[in-house]
């Protein structure tokens, strides 16, 4: 089953969900679809008691019930209860809510969408690309924002080829990039930043998204030459590649008499874009007067 589970808001709420490639379906969060649904404040406590009602009336539907191991707020992975679309149709069955229509709605939509990019993966793109825009971003921002999903792609590509394993040992491995660019480990540049949760990458300039571009196709590149076995030469081939990133860095500010890691956040950059555009149509509308 994917790991790499995503996100995705329904009515500003997040669901958790991960596509199963070989079973091919998706699968969802329980706990945040009662979540949902309820309202409540401790959707846990009301998972668990349905769980009880359904195993005491002899239920199928919880035998059904499997775990997948899904990020939590604080960015770690838990083991969390999940359905398929079928199975979650039939749960929420058993939920008195105004919402169970929409719902079934949006599950409907999700799944159109997989199909939709299946066919023609530039659409998982474009919908992105809209997403970042709804958020606020420039577009040439975003354009290159989606360019270190690609690189990214590819690193991790080649960690897999390598024998490096998803989850933690990914994580160690993106630390020691990011020290040896940026010269401080993921959690304090997200500190940096004032970020408790949030992808740091959202978060960045233009030139810090380049920088983690260069350190991660370097590494990239390195690692194909390289052909590290194991887990601690893995570790070398992405200090390697990060140290010519910091290297670039440190000219830079050496030039510039600034600092490229920031700690201007998506929301300091958007306010910064909002105010770069009412500035030139103030402008505008002076030059028409």
């Amino acid at each position: 089953m994917d790991e790499n589970n995503k996100v995705r808001l329904f009515e500003d709420k997040r669901i958790r969900y991960a596509w199963d490639e070989t079973k091919e379906e998706w699968y969802f969060s329980v706990v945040d679809v009662v979540e949902v649904l309820t309202g409540t404040d401790n959707p846990r406590r009301y998972w668990s008691d349905l769980k009880r009602k359904l195993k005491a009336e002899g239920s199928e539907l919880y035998e059904k019930i499997v775990q997948l191991k899904m990020k939590s707020a604080d960015g770690k992975r838990y083991s969390t209860d999940v359905a398929n679309t079928e199975q979650l149709l039939r749960l929420i069955q058993s939920i008195p809510s105004p919402k169970v229509e929409p719902l079934k709605m949006w599950l409907a939509q999700v799944g159109k969408e997989r199909i939709e990019e299946t066919i023609d993966p530039e659409q998982a793109i474009d919908r992105a690309f809209e997403t970042y825009l709804k958020k606020g971003y420039g577009e040439d921002w975003i354009h290159q924002r989606l360019l270190t999903i690609r690189i990214r792609n590819d690193l991790t590509a080649e960690w897999q080829k390598r024998g490096v394993e998803k989850g933690l040992e990914y994580a160690i491995l993106t630390d020691e990039i990011t020290k040896a660019r940026a010269g401080m480990s993921t959690r304090q540049y997200k500190n940096l930043k004032g970020l408790k949760k949030g992808n740091l990458r959202d978060n960045m300039t233009d030139l810090e998204l380049v920088l983690t571009m260069l350190a991660e196709a370097t590494t990239t590149e390195i690692s194909k030459t390289a052909e590290p076995e194991t887990f601690k030469e893995n570790q070398q081939v992405a200090r390697r590649g990060g140290r010519i990133a910091g290297n670039a860095r440190r000219e830079i500010e050496a030039d510039t008499g600034k600092p490229v890691i920031t700690s201007k956040n998506a929301a300091q950059l958007n306010t910064l874009l909002t105010d770069m555009i009412e500035g030139v149509a103030d402008n505008s509308d002076e030059d028409k007067k």
